[in-house]
């Protein structure tokens, strides 16, 4: 198994970085700060649980590992949509999609 050797990090049962006594996914954190583009401040307003040297440490860890932890986010992003097809198939378009097509909001 890895060491890891980043202040606040740990590697949960599957090797998934974590922020140490939290169970939050260090690929979390990376999301909000790649995904909504907030900073570590921003992230700790909104997960105010962490602290701002996990914020960091999360980041530290994501930016040294970044190829490989963008390919997750991406894998993650494209079975999330595979997902939402496949309910769409079933279930057929919901309404609220409907509707907002109808606005233009969406394509």
């Amino acid at each position: 198994m890895a060491t890891v050797e980043y202040a606040h990090i740990a590697l949960d049962s599957r090797g998934a970085p974590i922020i140490a006594g939290t169970g939050t996914k260090v690929l979390m954190i990376a999301m909000d700060h790649v995904g909504q583009g907030w900073d570590a401040q921003e992230i700790h307003r909104q997960h105010p649980c962490l602290a701002l040297g996990q914020i960091h440490s999360a980041l530290a860890y994501y930016y040294d590992h970044k190829a490989e932890m963008d390919a997750e986010i991406e894998r993650d992003l494209q079975e999330a949509d595979r997902t939402m097809a496949e309910i769409e198939r079933l279930q057929g378009p919901s309404p609220l999609k409907e509707t907002l097509r109808a606005m233009d909001r969406l394509p």
